[in-house]
Order: C-alpha cells, then sequence, then structure tokens
C-alpha cells in the first residue's frame, strides 16, 4: 500500500465526519490509483479545510454510523442497544458516540479503525 493510501484509509472516516463534499473530492483524487503531486497538495489542503469546517450533527453520525458497520453483525446485544441509545442521544457538544466506538473499536481490535484519525482522540 502506497502512502497517500495508506494516509487516505486513516482520513476516511474524519472527512467524512466533516463534509461529505469533503470526502466525494478525495474520492475523485484517489480513483484509478494515479496520485500525482497536485493531488497531493489538494489533498492536504482538503485535510486543513477540513479541521476548521465547523462540527454537523449529520455528518458526524454518517460518519459513526458508517463506523459501526464495522460492529453490528460482532456486537453483543447489550452493545446494540448501547449504540442506539447512544445515537438518540447524540449530539455534537455532548459527543459519548465517539468514545463508545473507540472502545468497542479496541475490544474488537479493529485494525482499520485503530488507525483511523475520527476515532484517535478517544483512544487512551
Amino acid at each position: 500500500m502506497e502512502n497517500w493510501q495508506k494516509e487516505w484509509a486513516q482520513n476516511k472516516y474524519f472527512l467524512m465526519s466533516r463534509s461529505q463534499k469533503f470526502y466525494n473530492e478525495v474520492r475523485q483524487l484517489t480513483k484509478g490509483n494515479n496520485w500525482t503531486d497536485d493531488k497531493k497538495q489538494r489533498y492536504e489542503e482538503i485535510i486543513e479545510e477540513a479541521k476548521t469546517a465547523p462540527l454537523d450533527c449529520g455528518n458526524m453520525m454518517n460518519a459513526y454510523q458508517h463506523v459501526w458497520g464495522y460492529f453490528k453483525n460482532i456486537a453483543t446485544e447489550a452493545e446494540k442497544e448501547q449504540f442506539r441509545q447512544l445515537q438518540a442521544d447524540f449530539a455534537i457538544d455532548h459527543d459519548e458516540l465517539g468514545p463508545f466506538l473507540a472502545e468497542m473499536t479496541k475490544k474488537y481490535n479493529v485494525n482499520y479503525l485503530l488507525e483511523s484519525t475520527l476515532l484517535q482522540s478517544y483512544f487512551k
């Protein structure tokens, strides 16, 4: 896997959590696996824009639901219920869903998500 592919994998859900527009633009950049210096520069600009983009409940929930997809078939009934409750109670200024998904990532040792920048701040 090339470095840019690894970075894209790490930042995929972070970008999705900030804006579907950012996510889609990077998907277009990576299409065809033809990475150039111009694409790299634009990718870095998108990451910086995403870092300062205002948080939005819909975008965050979309990313969290994608992350939950890694667990929905292996989670216990109690974990599924907890996810549903945290999802129903979700608010940007009171995010308990991110830490829960980080716990699930560690518990089930999902390597792809362990590298995700979306969850990094919740790993202790």
